[in-house]
């Protein structure tokens, strides 16, 4: 029987090396048809079992995905309400908002000439770019909002269809690997859908959570518009980084607006830090990261990677992603060391090993 050849170890990191690269240019590439598609496939899974209890009720596959899509959808439709409520009421004070605003801004600039002596011209011009920077910001925000909108609209055709088709997909599956593999396969195809329905239960409690503590923190405060503020920050926190910014700075800017002084902005930016402190401490190690049992320090890299690659639905879609990845790097055995890797079970094995010192 021939030896089996055995390549050098820099020829086989180039090749990997080189692979990654063409499949994330791959990725980069093609970003608006498979941005939709990946979200369809997260959430057909996560619907997987209304769809299965609609059918052992006897119900024809059409009519069951259907309801199951018509139940998601006023669910989303509830909260939808709920928020466009809060708003229209929220509408009604934009008046008084608005000449409170200016008389802060009246105010704020008399502040700066007397203090840091600039002028009043001087500042309408640093104002000026500013708002070209943001003008800019908004277009680009609007154009992904667009893009969205169209997302949302093909997302559902998407999810009714690999619904539908679900036999033949994990037929094909099944069949493209040899008979003696079919329990594993199976296996892999079972614990993938668990983690990505645990994920998802997860995010959508801690989402729960922190919404109710948000509300109260500034119902305590005095805040206006407390719920509606608390549901936003929220919903914006589901954004790694960027979305915990703005949901403390709504807040602050209410405050701001409707109150005097600044023992208010002081309190929500504490309230908001505690909540951040439970969040990032106690409810994601608890309930989201245990659901996917993925390590901080991959769980950081990735989202940086998904938000570089497919931005804000990349930063979104890499936890479930990864956790797929590791599900399938745990049942073959070459790729055994990296789901080692991915995962968060620190191993004794070499753990003395590092702190010997040389003699």
């Amino acid at each position: 029987m021939p030896a089996t050849k055995e390549y050098p170890f820099y020829l086989k990191t180039t090749v990997i090396l080189f692979g990654i690269i063409l499949f994330s240019y791959i990725l980069f590439t093609i970003r608006d048809i498979l941005i939709p598609l990946a979200f369809a496939v997260v959430i057909s899974i996560l619907l997987n079992p209304v769809y299965i209890r609609f059918r052992r009720w006897k119900t024809p596959p059409v009519v069951a995905i259907t309801l199951t899509l018509l139940l998601a959808i006023l669910v989303l439709g509830g909260i939808l309400f709920f928020l466009g409520t809060q708003l229209s009421l929220f509408s009604d004070t934009f008046p008084m908002l608005k000449q409170k605003l200016m008389q802060i801004i009246t105010e704020s600039q008399h502040w700066l000439q007397e203090r840091f002596n600039i002028s009043a011209k001087k500042q309408a011009e640093y104002l000026n770019k500013g708002v070209e920077g943001g003008t800019a910001m908004v277009g680009h925000t609007l154009g992904t909002a667009i893009g969205m909108l169209g997302i949302f609209f093909l997302i559902p055709v998407y999810v009714f269809l690999l619904l539908y088709y679900k036999s033949l997909i994990l037929n094909f599956i099944y069949e493209v690997f040899a008979e003696e593999n079919s329990n594993h396969v199976g296996e892999i195809l079972n614990q993938t859908k668990t983690a990505i329905q645990s994920y998802m239960v997860g995010l959508m409690l801690e989402m729960v959570i922190v919404a109710v503590m948000n509300s109260v923190a500034l119902l305590l405060l005095g805040v206006d518009y407390a719920i509606l503020l608390g549901v936003i920050g929220a919903i914006l926190n589901l954004i790694p980084y960027i979305g915990g910014i703005i949901a403390i700075a709504l807040p602050v800017l209410m405050a701001t607006v409707t109150k005097d002084g600044y023992t208010t902005q002081l309190g929500i930016l504490a309230a908001y830090a505690l909540i951040q402190f439970i969040d990032n401490n106690i409810l994601v190690p608890r309930i989201v990261s245990s659901k996917v049992e993925i390590n901080a320090l991959v769980s950081i890299i990735v989202v940086l990677l998904g938000g570089a690659v497919w931005g804000v639905s990349g930063m979104f879609l890499s936890i479930p992603l990864v956790a797929i990845l590791k599900i399938i790097f745990d049942r073959i055995p070459d790729l055994k060391p990296w789901g080692k890797l991915l995962g968060d079970d620190i191993p004794n094995r070499h753990k003395g090993q590092l702190w010997k010192r040389k003699r």
